[in-house]
């Protein structure tokens, strides 16, 4: 074997070894779904032709739920969407709402009965309520999990069944909470304590697979400006309702670029993240922070890792 062959071979040999201790993730790439090893060349995607966002990986790795617009508009909750679910080897794509509604950033229960929930905007006011269906699920079959008439925003899930949610609810005022949904009647809300939560917002809210870290986004302020917001990593208590010793991670000097959507990835050892159209891995243990994404003229968006959901 010449010494180039030889140079070659245990190149692809590293590389391969690479790969193999990279976590895998979906992530919006130019409006296609693609699920790809982080830190690999982008695979073919399993959705195109649409405008695609924000994939949510189930807790079971076989489905991933997202949502398609259908009706582009300057004030993104003005856009018309429709709930969709395909299988991550891009077979079985089904609907579960009927495109005539703003439904946003799913996710999925821990609790076994991998539904899928979202937010779905109240006609004629900026306000959400929370929607539930099931894998196979048809438009109209869909079911509300809070009340219109108060707003409440689903961000993650826990394995009791419960629902990280933000919400401005009518005697417990505005907070973060563990919701117990009610189908039917009224749910329960438990409050999250946070000392950020009085200073500011925040958002895109992740519990990690164990329910002992929690990751998010923060700004400062109560008006909502996307660009600018520092990620932080922190403890989190599911029985005390308590987020503590919090950690800056990415954009801590909060530079006006959007970093955004943080998530834990399989076996809990990094969390992936979006900042100005590139992804990124930032490990726990040391600390450090990496590129992920490989195409440099691509726009990429709301990673998620695989079957572990927001």
């Amino acid at each position: 074997m010449t010494m180039k062959a030889l140079l070659s071979l245990l190149l692809i040999v590293t590389l391969s070894r690479a790969a193999q201790t990279m976590p895998r993730a979906s992530y919006y790439k130019d409006g296609e779904i693609h699920i790809t090893v982080l830190g690999q060349p982008d695979t073919k995607p399993i959705t195109s032709g649409h405008w695609d966002f924000k994939p949510s990986w189930s807790i079971m790795g076989d489905h991933l739920v997202f949502f398609r617009r259908l009706k582009d508009d300057p004030e993104v909750n003005n856009w018309i969407t429709a709930m969709c679910i395909i299988n991550t080897d891009g077979t079985g794509f089904h609907h579960l709402s009927d495109g005539t509604f703003t439904d946003f950033n799913p996710t999925w229960t821990r609790d076994g009965t991998n539904t899928p929930v979202w937010n779905r905007k109240v006609p004629g006011k900026l306000s959400y309520h929370i929607m539930a269906s099931k894998i196979g699920g048809k438009p109209g079959e869909e079911i509300q999990l809070t009340d219109p008439s108060y707003h409440a925003w689903v961000h993650s899930t826990v394995r009791d069944g419960r629902l990280f949610v933000s919400a401005t609810l009518p005697k417990l005022g505005r907070g973060y909470y563990l919701m117990t949904p009610n189908p039917g009647g009224e749910p329960k809300f438990e409050r999250v304590t946070c000392e950020l939560a009085p200073q500011g917002i925040l958002d895109r809210i992740s519990v990690s697979p164990s329910e002992t870290k929690i990751c998010f986004e923060y700004q400062s302020g109560f008006k909502y400006e996307f660009p600018g917001r520092t990620l932080y990593v922190a403890d989190f208590d599911v029985n005390m309702r308590t987020i503590t010793n919090m950690k800056p991670f990415a954009n801590a000097e909060a530079k006006k670029v959007w970093f955004a959507y943080p998530r834990f990835t399989k076996g809990e050892t990094s969390i992936v993240y979006h900042a100005g159209g590139k992804l990124f891995l930032y490990t726990l243990a040391d600390g450090s922070t990496k590129q992920v994404s490989t195409a440099a003229k691509a726009d990429y968006r709301y990673p998620h890792g695989e079957a572990t959901p927001n």
